[in-house]
């Protein structure tokens, strides 16, 4: 018996430990489409903190229900409960105050350059909802200057690449019991494995 604990003792707690972290305080998630490129691309695969105090402009998983089914998606935090978000041709601002979205320069950019044609061209739906669109970020009429108003307790979740992400600008906002956790981490692809921010 000494032996064995002595062998295995230590690689057994290592499980015990690891389930039970995985069991309360985190899961894996698959992202699922387009609506976080650059960020996240389609089939990556993230470790996500259940229990982790969510801050503006973090990446989170958030649950809600599609035809009747319920689903996880992965999205942005833009608005805070009670905040309101103003977007007015591409540009954020948080209660009144302009505020930068750094991780948007690139698409920002290619959509100013050729309305993100070159960018789309795996998928003639997108190129047609960019052509079709007069700024990058806008509401589901199509206005590029829209506010919202936050709901006390909720939160209102964007995908990083605006033109093909369905998200609180068609869906409303998300309660804080449907935010999943924090994206911390991506395992896959290999090539791309680390930190995510």
């Amino acid at each position: 018996m000494k032996n064995f604990i002595k062998e295995w003792g230590l690689f057994s707690l290592f499980i015990i430990l690891f389930f039970l972290s995985r069991l309360f305080l985190w899961q894996a998630v698959k992202v699922d489409g387009h609506s976080m490129d650059p960020t996240l691309a389609n089939k990556e695969r993230l470790i996500v903190f259940n229990k982790a105090k969510i801050d503006r402009f973090d990446i989170v998983v958030a649950s809600e229900v599609e035809d009747g089914s319920k689903k996880v998606i992965v999205k942005r935090v833009i608005g805070m409960p009670g905040d309101t978000i103003t977007y007015k041709n591409d540009q954020l601002y948080v209660n009144g105050k302009k505020t930068a979205e750094n991780y948007l320069k690139d698409y920002q950019a290619k959509f100013k350059k050729d309305k993100l044609q070159s960018t789309y061209s795996y998928n003639s739906l997108f190129q047609q909802l960019a052509d079709s669109s007069t700024a990058f970020t806008t509401d589901t009429n199509g206005k590029a200057t829209f506010t919202v108003t936050v709901p006390k307790g909720e939160y209102f979740l964007l995908g990083d690449d605006r033109i093909v992400s369905k998200d609180s600008r068609e869906v409303g906002t998300f309660k804080k019991k449907a935010i999943v956790g924090q994206v911390a981490f991506r395992f896959w692809p290999f090539s791309r494995i680390g930190s995510v921010k």
